[in-house]
């Protein structure tokens, strides 16, 4: 996964953790297949300003497995805008 956000994405792991750490704006996504296991998206932005959205599985009690990162396309960034 690190590898494909780094190449596919060209987001550092550690930019994924700022953005998860600095009051992101959380959406539900969908179900997961496993119960307690749903599917989230957190629009957020870097220390260094950088606006990105995370997809990620959240687990108990405070994990998540990250699914994929990427910056935030217009739509997206007008919706975190309205925090």
């Amino acid at each position: 996964m690190v590898d494909k956000l780094a190449v596919k994405h060209r987001v550092d792991p550690n930019e994924v953790e700022e953005v998860l750490l600095n009051r992101p704006k959380f959406r539900f996504v969908e179900k997961g297949k496993q119960k307690g296991e749903d599917v989230y998206l957190a629009l957020g932005q870097t220390y260094a300003g950088r606006y990105l959205t995370v997809l990620f599985i959240h687990k108990q009690p405070v994990q998540a497995l990250i699914l994929s990162a990427r910056d935030m396309a217009k739509k997206e960034r007008k919706l975190y805008g309205r925090k």
